[in-house]
């Protein structure tokens, strides 16, 4: 499903009405009954329902006078609430104004005066709030006055139901600069934007739903940009049959190559991760002094030694062991817990560029190229690398604070001048292909910011690959999997108490959720779709 900004979306909109004949009216009827059918939901039924409307001078306004019309002839009490003088409405929401007020139905102007004592006593019997005021249009700080009626909406206690993006929420960054509504339920059209999906907008959206407007979709698809949020719909699509007849060499062959003393759990985590996500086989190189703890920490999974320097961290040597290994394996993963001892470094540094079957660089392996990250553009072989925001600082020169402030755009900057897949961990995974396309994963919660989750993430992008799938694809279905694995493990056991393992324990469960019904579901959010 590709998802846009609010400009975006507006140059779509823009599209359809000037290239199709779809007039913007229609637009704006299709969304306000798309948005009372998730009202329905929530509230099973209106009628009988009091319901208060708070809208602007806007298309979202508009949104939720549609919305106020269509409550009305259902049976529910519907009261709109304004935050600018009627004079100011126009277009298509003008319109929808002058019908509202044709059918005898008051609108109450709010920002002047006591207009916060309006407010509250529209609240005091209300069963649902609807927030039609900004829509993706919003940037900065929003109006004093209309900030304090924001305030009032938000310790209401009641349910609010948000039109196409809280009130407060820039729709290109997630970004709040000050108040913002914290919606139960957000009802986007058309395209899911990009700040419903970007921290802290994230964690103002609560339950979305993305509902089908009528954009021809020949329109969305030559139009909209190569930028993707991963479904389950897409995630089915990809993952690989497993046909009858098959055995364990038709799903791949795995070499992982990690731990050190001390990070035997890394190297023993990526194994049973890459096992449990549907590898056929998996076998994991460790340094010879903690092959024996490897042997006795796993079973299905195999395990090789490798040269070490005595100190349980791999040698240089173990160069020349790793390369017959190759032989036979569709895919190497390299990095868990490997160390930063020099020598581990110079290895990775030399074995990198070597290498001729799909690679996955993790944790160590990326650390031991932060200064010399020109290494990643020699690489013979598809890469996908799978830093978090300290690692990615590192390999890009820049603080983390600037990683942060832009992940897609320093992901696709990685992704372009190293010609690798580059998956940016954290909330809201991003994962960048070297062609431009970028695909965001909304699966996921707070309880797998643990240690080993990422080792986990690792095993399950190397088992995809052996398995049949691009790297791209595989790292963004195995950001998918696992967040949907933390999100189910979560659901049993909390988030206070997850670890890594947890979420392979979870992994058959959500791979079984996944050849099911396509719904996403992760702790903080639920995406439906209405069409």
């Amino acid at each position: 499903m590709r998802i846009v900004t609010g400009d975006e979306m507006k140059a779509l909109d823009r599209a359809a009405i000037e290239d199709y004949g779809i007039s913007g009216l229609v637009l704006m009827e299709n969304a306000g009954r798309q948005a009372v059918e998730l009202i329905r939901r929530v509230l099973d039924g209106v009628r009988g329902r009091v319901i208060t409307i708070f809208i602007g001078k806007g298309n979202n306004g508009g949104d939720g006078l549609v919305i106020a019309r269509h409550l009305l002839n259902m049976g529910a009490e519907v009261k709109v609430l304004s935050i600018v003088n009627a004079g100011e409405i126009s277009g298509d929401a003008a319109v929808n104004y002058d019908i509202w007020r044709k059918m005898d139905q008051k609108v109450y102007s709010v920002h002047q005066g006591d207009g916060i004592n309006i407010v509250k006593l529209a609240l005091m019997n209300t069963d649902l709030i609807v927030d039609a005021i900004y829509g993706t249009g919003f940037h900065g700080k929003m109006w004093e006055k209309v900030g304090r009626v924001i305030d009032v909406l938000n310790n209401s206690g009641k349910p609010i139901v948000s039109v196409d993006i809280p009130s407060g929420l820039e729709a290109a960054t997630g970004r709040v600069s000050g108040p913002c509504i914290r919606a139960h339920h957000t009802v986007t059209f058309g395209l899911p934007k990009l700040g419903l999906f970007l921290e802290p907008g994230a964690e103002h959206a609560g339950e979305i739903t993305v509902a089908d407007i009528s954009l021809p979709g020949v329109l969305v698809e030559k139009e909209a940009p190569q930028r993707y949020l991963i479904t389950a719909e897409c995630v089915k699509k990809w993952l690989p049959p497993r046909p009858s007849p098959a055995h364990k060499g038709n799903f791949g062959r795995v070499l992982i190559i990690a731990g050190s003393r001390g990070m035997t759990g890394a190297a023993s985590l990526a194994g049973e991760a890459a096992l449990r996500s549907g590898a056929g086989l998996v076998t994991v190189a460790v340094p010879e002094t903690i092959h024996d703890i490897m042997e006795a920490k796993l079973t299905e999974v195999m395990t090789v030694p490798l040269p070490d320097n005595g100190s349980g961290s791999l040698s240089r040597e173990a160069r020349q062991r790793i390369m017959p290994l190759l032989e036979n394996m569709d895919v190497l993963a390299i990095g868990p817990g490997l160390s930063q001892a020099p020598e581990v470094v110079k290895l990775v540094r030399e074995l990198a560029p070597s290498i001729k079957i799909p690679l996955v660089l993790d944790a160590d392996a990326l650390n031991a190229l932060a200064g010399e990250a020109g290494i990643l553009g020699k690489l013979q072989a598809p890469a996908v690398i799978t830093p978090h925001p300290g690692e990615m600082a590192r390999l890009m020169g820049s603080p983390t604070k600037d990683i942060q402030e832009d992940r897609i755009g320093n992901a696709v900057k990685a992704a372009a001048t190293w010609n690798v897949v580059t998956l940016l961990k954290g909330s809201r995974t991003v994962v960048a292909a070297p062609d431009g396309a970028v695909y965001i994963n909304p699966t996921g919660n707070p309880g797998m910011a643990t240690g080993g989750s990422g080792d986990v993430l690792t095993g399950i992008i190397a088992s995809l690959i052996a398995q049949g799938l691009k790297p791209v694809r595989a790292a963004a279905a195995g950001a998918y999997f696992h967040g949907l694995a933390g999100d189910l493990a979560a659901r049993e056991k909390g988030m206070m108490g997850l670890i890594a393992g947890d979420i392979i324990s979870a992994l058959p469960a959500a791979a079984k959720e996944l050849a099911g019904p396509c719904r996403s579901q992760s702790t903080n959010m639920v995406i439906n779709s209405f069409s």
